[in-house]
């Protein structure tokens, strides 16, 4: 009986440390994901560019040809 107390407790323990550590992380693990999320949307946006203009200088070169 003690060892079927002992494995209830544990697993109680363990999501009380979590659910402290999710409320304790809250603003710096929303600024970090905010973060990761312009740099992501920066990124694509300058890969989108950057093909387009390299799309346009090889249509504006077979233009001249």
């Amino acid at each position: 009986m003690a060892d079927d107390k002992e494995e209830d407790e544990a697993p109680r323990s363990v999501l009380e440390e979590a659910e402290a550590a999710k409320a304790s992380a809250g603003p710096d693990r929303t600024r970090k994901i905010m973060t990761g999320a312009a740099i992501g949307i920066g990124s694509a946006a300058l890969v989108a560019a950057l093909l387009y203009a390299n799309s346009r200088r090889k249509r504006g070169n077979s233009d001249k040809s």
